[in-house]
C-alpha cells in the first residue's frame, strides 16, 4: 500500500476552509479550530484552500503550518470563487468524513465534533449545520437570506434544508459522488441535498464575522441564486412559456375589444393603448429571450468543459515544489 493510500485510510476527518483575503481572520480561526480538532481524538487534516488571495493570507498560512502539521495548504492560481475553492478542497481531501467551514467563524467550529458523532452513531452521509438564530445578521441580510431559501425550496424541492449554507459534514461516499459529477459551476448547498443520501441536522446560533469584510455581498448572493435556479430547475423556462400564453390571451382580448368598438363606430385615434401594448409585448419577449440566454450560456459552458480552477501549490503533494511567493498568482 502506498503512503498516500495509508494516509487516506488513517485520516478520519478532513476540514476544508476556503479563504480569500482572510489575513485578519486567520489568527482567530487557528486559535479556535485547532483545539476543537485536537480534542476530537481522531486523525485529521485541515485543507486551507487559498483562493488567489492578494493580501498576507498565503504568508500567514505557511507560518501557522510550521508548528501545525495537520494544516495542509492548497493554493489556487487565481481567484476562482467560493464554490470552486470548496470543490478543490473536496477533490483533494482524504478523510473518511469531510467538513467544510468558512474562515470568518460565523459558523462555529465547535459544532464539528457534534456533526461527526451524529454521522457515526446514526450512520448518516450528510450532516447539515442549520442556523436556528441569525440575530447577529442585519435585518436586510436576514430577509434576503429568508427569501433565497424560500425560493430555492419552492423551485428545487423541499429536500433543501432551510437556513443551511456550506457548513456541513459529508461521508467519503457522499464526497466521491460529488467528485463524479462534471466539473462546472456547482452550488453545493443545492447539489448536496439533491444526492438524496441519509442526512441529519445540527442547529447553532450564527455568530458575527470575526474580522475582515464579507465575501458574499448582495451582488454575489443574487448570482448564487441565479446559478442555483438555472442549474437545478427549468421553472424559468416554464415561466417564459406562461408569460407568452398570458400575453397571447391579453392580445386576443384587446383584439376583441377593438372589434367591438369598431362595430359600434366609436373608434378614435389613441396612442396610449398602442404604446402600452407595445411595451407589454416587448417586455415579455425580452424576458423570454433573457431566460433562454441564461440556459444557453450554461450549455455553452458545459460543452467547453473548462476546469473551474487550477491548483498552483499543494503542501501535501509529494512532488510539489517550493511554494511561489504570495504575491504571484
Amino acid at each position: 500500500m502506498s503512503a498516500a493510500a495509508r494516509t487516506a485510510t488513517t485520516t478520519t476527518l478532513s476540514v476544508i476552509v476556503p479563504m480569500y483575503n482572510e489575513e485578519e481572520a486567520l489568527p482567530a480561526l487557528v486559535d479556535r479550530l485547532r483545539p476543537v480538532l485536537d480534542g476530537t481524538g481522531v486523525p485529521y487534516e485541515v485543507v486551507a484552500v487559498d483562493d488567489g488571495s492578494t493580501d498576507r493570507t498565503a504568508e500567514l498560512l505557511e507560518k501557522f503550518r510550521t508548528d501545525w502539521p495537520e494544516l495542509r495548504i492548497v493554493r489556487l492560481r487565481g481567484n476562482s470563487g467560493h464554490q470552486a475553492a470548496l470543490r478543490a478542497g473536496l477533490h483533494r481531501s482524504i478523510g473518511a468524513y469531510v467538513a467544510s467551514l468558512d474562515a470568518d467563524l460565523q459558523d462555529p467550529p465547535e459544532k464539528i465534533p457534534e456533526m461527526l458523532d451524529l454521522a457515526r452513531t446514526e450512520q448518516l452521509d450528510i450532516v447539515y449545520g442549520v442556523r436556528s438564530d441569525r440575530s447577529t445578521d442585519t435585518g436586510f441580510k436576514r430577509h434576503t437570506a429568508g427569501a433565497y431559501y424560500w425560493l430555492m425550496r419552492r423551485l428545487v424541492g423541499k429536500q433543501v434544508p432551510a437556513q443551511a449554507g456550506d457548513f456541513r459534514l459529508l461521508s467519503r461516499e457522499a464526497v466521491e459522488a460529488l467528485k463524479s459529477l462534471p466539473d462546472q459551476q456547482q452550488v453545493y448547498r443545492l447539489l448536496v441535498p439533491w444526492l438524496g443520501f441519509p442526512s441529519g441536522e445540527v442547529t447553532y446560533r450564527r455568530g458575527e464575522r470575526v474580522a475582515g469584510e464579507t465575501k458574499y455581498p448582495l451582488s454575489k448572493m443574487i448570482r448564487l441564486a441565479v446559478d442555483g435556479i438555472t442549474n437545478f430547475s427549468a421553472a424559468p423556462l416554464r415561466l417564459a412559456t406562461w408569460l407568452g400564453v398570458v400575453s397571447f390571451l391579453a392580445c386576443l382580448v384587446m383584439i376583441g375589444v377593438t372589434l367591438v368598438i369598431f362595430a359600434a363606430g366609436h373608434t378614435v385615434p389613441g396612442w396610449t393603448s398602442l404604446f402600452v401594448a407595445m411595451l407589454f409585448l416587448g417586455g415579455v419577449q425580452l424576458i423570454c429571450v433573457g431566460l433562454l440566454g441564461e440556459y444557453i450560456g450554461r450549455i455553452y459552458t458545459a460543452v467547453q468543459r473548462r476546469p473551474t480552477y487550477f491548483v498552483g501549490y499543494d503542501s501535501a503533494a509529494p512532488t510539489t515544489p517550493n511554494p511561489p511567493p504570495p504575491d504571484q498568482p
